[in-house]
């Protein structure tokens, strides 16, 4: 499996993958997700908002056991992100066959659409759209860099966008979700654990800075006449990284757009994007207040108008306790006491992290030895994805088997 979608999106140049929504390579991954399930006699079924299903028993049972991720990425992201929790979700079925577990409940594998928001700059649309946390008429509005809009992206992909919107009635039919992903940092490979439980995920948003200056000859105008943005943006990233430090958290300016974006022009606009993750709210918005007002002290000294817009945010979530402690006691059980089984928290959002607040969730844990993630040279060993796929088929077996 995992040989058939390595190539899928691959960019041959900087060796990273693009997988955006609704893409000719998001189609292949969904042709990929599809021919699994039926090769192992699943139901497969695509929802109103895109997400892919994959049922074994029947969908309206409920009760059902979930597993799974997604299969987008970020712009150069690496393989594992997303893509192991899909694959190590039919492996771990392939295993509890293998064992000829006997289900008492429904079991789905699901592969949420557009869960990193590369494209149209919002996280986790399936998620949200399927719990109600993002309404038709907001993901209507939601275009990409080129000015397609999410409907128009869509429609040219042959799915509907006019029913996209909040479903209730297929949440309720679950009884818990599980999502397995390599580790985003190196909590584990510190302790020298293989697999790890989610606590939290950390509250987390995303920030407009607009910086509104003149544009003007690069050449001509002398520094003093000038009103430019980029000197105000290049100021308040380096405010970010002071506040994060000082908080102990984390902030980052990953993305920015200049117009008129010429090498001999000043800018008339800097926008970049902020991204800041903390532990707990109140050092979130510590963090947060204090970039903005340092901003806004660059604009005013510099002549730069500054408009501040959050684009998203998703508040701390704390899974819920009582799957988590079930999780551990499975995978802690009687005969494998050399099994630790670390609980740790993750700075990165998921589609388990939306669904929290309407059914229950957890989250597995994969070594990743570098903690490099986003990246191309994102890696996990294949004894480490292994011990993955054991751990979330013991869980499967232990919350639908018995």
């Amino acid at each position: 499996m995992w040989r058939q979608l390595a190539p899928v999106g691959r960019h041959p140049g900087s060796g990273g993958y693009r997988r955006f929504a609704w893409t000719g390579a998001d189609a292949d991954c969904r042709a990929w997700f599809r021919e699994q399930a039926e090769a192992r006699g699943l139901v497969h079924e695509l929802d109103r908002n895109g997400n892919q299903w994959a049922w074994l028993g029947d969908p309206t049972a409920g009760d059902a056991v979930v597993t799974g991720s997604h299969l987008d990425s970020v712009p150069d992201g690496g393989a594992f992100d997303g893509p192991l929790g899909v694959v190590s979700s039919f492996a771990a079925l392939d295993e509890l066959r293998g064992r000829n577990a006997r289900f008492t409940k429904p079991l789905a594998i699901v592969n949420f659409g557009d869960e990193e928001g590369a494209r149209f700059g919002l996280a986790c649309v399936g998620s949200r759209l399927a719990a109600g946390e993002l309404t038709a008429e907001q993901a209507h509005r939601l275009r990409d860099a080129d000015g397609t809009s999410l409907p128009q992206a869509m429609e040219a992909a042959g799915h509907d966008p006019d029913a996209i919107g909040a479903d209730p009635e297929r949440l309720a039919r679950i009884g818990a979700f599980v999502e397995l992903h390599v580790e985003q940092g190196r909590a584990l490979d510190l302790t020298g654990d293989r697999v790890g439980i989610a606590s939290a995920i950390w509250p987390h948003g995303r920030w407009r800075f607009d910086f509104r200056g003149e544009a003007n000859h690069a050449g001509t105008t002398r520094l003093v006449d000038r009103r430019d943005p980029m000197l105000s943006y290049a100021e308040t990233v380096l405010a970010a990284r002071r506040e994060a430090q000082l908080a102990g958290a984390v902030a980052t300016f990953g993305k920015i757009s200049v117009e008129p974006n010429g090498v001999n022009a000043i800018p008339s606009l800097v926008r970049g994007w902020l991204d800041s993750r903390a532990a707990d709210q109140t050092t979130l918005d510590t963090v947060v207040h204090g970039v903005e007002k340092a901003a806004r002290e660059y604009a005013d000294a510099h002549g730069v108008h500054l408009d501040v817009v959050r684009e998203s945010f998703t508040p701390v979530v704390e899974f819920e306790h009582a799957l988590r402690n079930e999780i551990a006691r499975i995978l802690g059980r009687e005969g494998e006491a050399d099994l630790r089984v670390p609980v740790l928290g993750t700075g990165a959002g998921h589609d388990a992290g939306i669904l929290s607040a309407t059914i229950p969730t957890a989250m597995l844990f994969v070594r990743n030895p570098t903690g490099v993630s986003h990246s191309p040279a994102e890696y996990a060993a294949e004894d480490d994805c292994v011990a993955g796929v054991t751990a979330l088929a013991d869980v499967l077996e232990g919350l639908a088997c018995k």
